[in-house]
């Protein structure tokens, strides 16, 4: 998009007036493995993540211009789900929980509308089968169709979501960013053209732990690593057990392109 990366809100917060100029890019709201609600991350959830925007706001932090001529990122990856099934969740109960989920997500696209943003990405959910740590079971050679389907069934939800709210809304651009086609899209082009983008093996992440009780960065109680690194990340689609790498991302941002286009 041109811009640099925005400010973290947490960084931002230490900040002084005289660096008021850095935040000419945008603040960064999003903390890891947080959702729509409390997820087993205890940390500020999307409506608390929105209250830490509406307070700048009202420090005139943002004037009325700069939201109307800016863009809101909203990213919802999946940690309610992982929450959903830590709490002994059920693929049965699975579908209410997901229209809860789409249910709260668009009060807090509202939310960000009546503040006075109008052009609003959403992202829909990324292929959650095909994250390693559901293609484990396959030894990294095949999706899981299960999560998959439950993906799609999200991204469904959202659809129909979106669409109500512009038509409540004909002052509003909210676009969904297709993180699902994205990533079909280049593990498709891959497995047809394995030479095109280079990945060796994209379902298989270029950081793991060394057994199952370890993940990416581990250490043990002495410091001693408890994880490997591929020898060229460059070749790896997935950076860990859930998260591209840098060269998967550049991918999926290429084929996000016409999606972005509607931001601006």
């Amino acid at each position: 998009m041109g811009i640099g990366s925005p400010v973290p809100y947490e960084e931002m917060k230490q900040r002084t007036k005289a660096d008021e100029k850095s935040l000419k890019n945008g603040i960064n709201f999003a903390f890891g493995g947080t959702g729509v609600f409390t997820t087993i991350f205890i940390l500020p959830n999307m409506t608390t993540q929105i209250d830490f925007f509406q307070e700048l706001i009202e420090e005139n932090v943002y004037t009325k211009h700069d939201l109307n001529s800016s863009i809101a990122l909203v990213s919802l990856a999946g940690n309610d789900y992982t929450t959903y099934m830590a709490h002994n969740g059920t693929q049965q109960g699975l579908p209410a929980f997901t229209k809860s989920v789409i249910k709260q997500l668009s009060v807090d696209l509202m939310r960000i509308h009546d503040l006075g943003v109008r052009n609003i990405g959403v992202t829909a959910m990324e292929p959650l089968g095909c994250l390693p740590t559901s293609t484990a079971f396959s030894s990294y050679k095949k999706c899981n169709q299960t999560d998959n389907t439950a993906t799609k069934f999200h991204n469904h939800i959202l659809q129909q979501a979106v669409q109500k709210l512009r038509n409540q809304n004909k002052d509003s651009n909210i676009v969904i960013l297709d993180l699902y086609s994205a990533f079909m899209s280049v593990l498709k082009e891959q497995k047809n053209h394995p030479g095109t983008r280079k990945f060796v093996h994209p379902l298989r992440p270029c950081c793991l732990g060394v057994s199952e009780e370890y993940s990416c960065g581990s250490v043990s109680n002495t410091g001693a690593k408890k994880y490997v690194v591929c020898d060229n990340p460059k070749l790896s689609f997935f950076w860990d057990h859930v998260h591209p790498s840098h060269q998967g991302w550049h991918a999926i941002y290429s084929a996000l392109g016409p999606c972005l286009y509607q931001l601006y």
